[in-house]
């Protein structure tokens, strides 16, 4: 799976965010802060939804398996 990081010159530094990922936004004062930055929301946001969703799931009868997308 890739990903689509946009990043915009502003004029304190950076504005980033994730097309494909609603919430995975960030800044920086650099582009490579804006980079690190971002991948950090990324992995905060996924960390969020994994919590969200095994909550909602919590005590039902699931099944759970690692889906790879290829695009």
């Amino acid at each position: 799976m890739q990903l689509t990081a946009i990043f915009q010159k502003v004029p304190e530094g950076y504005i980033a965010f994730v097309e494909e990922l609603p919430g995975a936004n960030t800044q920086g004062t650099t582009l490579e802060e804006a980079r690190s930055n971002l991948l950090e929301a990324i992995d905060l946001v996924l960390e969020a939804n994994r919590m969200l969703a095994e909550e909602s799931i919590q005590g039902m009868d699931v099944i759970r398996e690692t889906l790879t997308v290829s695009g």
